[in-house]
């Protein structure tokens, strides 16, 4: 069962993965892995447009298929979701064969709503970053409510770059927030305020993840780094995402 995306104009950095080996042609799927997007196109007040971030997309997304997992792409409404960083992955051939491929852009038009979601069908789930996420994830109620009780089952709970913006809000079934007292790594204030952003966010991811509780790791500024705390991994930013799903797969025990 595989999914697409849709195509809306944004950007980031590109992921620090070699090109991935072909997609399994059989129809062994071991896992399925749930990739969650952001529905939201408008950068603020800025006129510019964002959404997911491409590199955060394609990288995990051609990871996860190599590794004979299926995937599905969901977002809070359903629908098109719109992408970003086009332009930046010129020089980043796992991007551009994600353009290429009519099957995931296509995905990419229809996603599913979280409301048709069931958890129990999936082993994972994974949010891309893209300052999209930080607008429409955190208040996104029912898919808050989703994440925490895929996470209670025993379920990977992935995220990478802005994408740990659909974490802050998650509860567990105990009322404690799904990343209190866990380490997690995120978009960092300092990369805000290094792309000019800081004042444009509606918050602070750092900032805001560290008021829930989570205990934030970070490397310098655009460099790899991804923590694993349990069953919830969680990478720095666009050059941390291949690396994001290659520990997902770890904790799937998918080679």
């Amino acid at each position: 069962m595989l999914a697409v995306v849709s195509l809306g104009n944004p950007l980031c950095f590109a992921a620090d993965v070699p090109t991935p080996a072909p997609v399994p042609t059989t129809p062994s799927r071991q896992k399925v892995v749930l990739i969650i997007l952001t529905n939201h196109d408008k950068l603020g007040d800025t006129g510019k447009a964002t959404g997911a971030y491409l590199s955060e997309v394609s990288h995990p997304y051609y990871a996860f298929l190599a590794a004979g997992c299926d995937v599905t792409f969901a977002s809070p409404k359903g629908g098109v979701a719109p992408l970003t960083g086009i332009e930046e992955a010129a020089k980043d051939p796992v991007s551009q064969r994600f353009l290429k491929d009519s099957a995931a852009m296509q995905a990419l038009k229809v996603t599913r709503p979280i409301s048709e979601v069931k958890a129990a069908d999936y082993a994972a789930i994974f949010f891309p970053g893209g300052h999209g996420t930080m607008y429409d994830l955190p208040d996104a109620k029912e898919l808050n409510a989703f994440t925490g009780r895929f996470y209670d089952a025993g379920g990977v709970v992935s995220a990478v770059c802005h994408g740990p913006a659909g974490l802050i809000n998650v509860k567990q079934a105990n009322g404690s927030y799904l990343v209190a007292g866990k380490e997690v790594s995120c978009f960092t204030n300092e990369e805000e305020t290094a792309v000019g952003l800081a004042q444009v966010m509606p918050f602070l991811l750092e900032s805001k993840l560290i008021e829930r509780g989570a205990k934030i790791t970070k490397a310098g500024k655009f460099q790899k780094h991804v923590v694993v705390a349990d069953r919830l991994v969680t990478g720095q930013n666009p050059a941390s995402a291949g690396s994001v799903a290659e520990e997902v797969l770890k904790l799937l025990k998918v080679k």
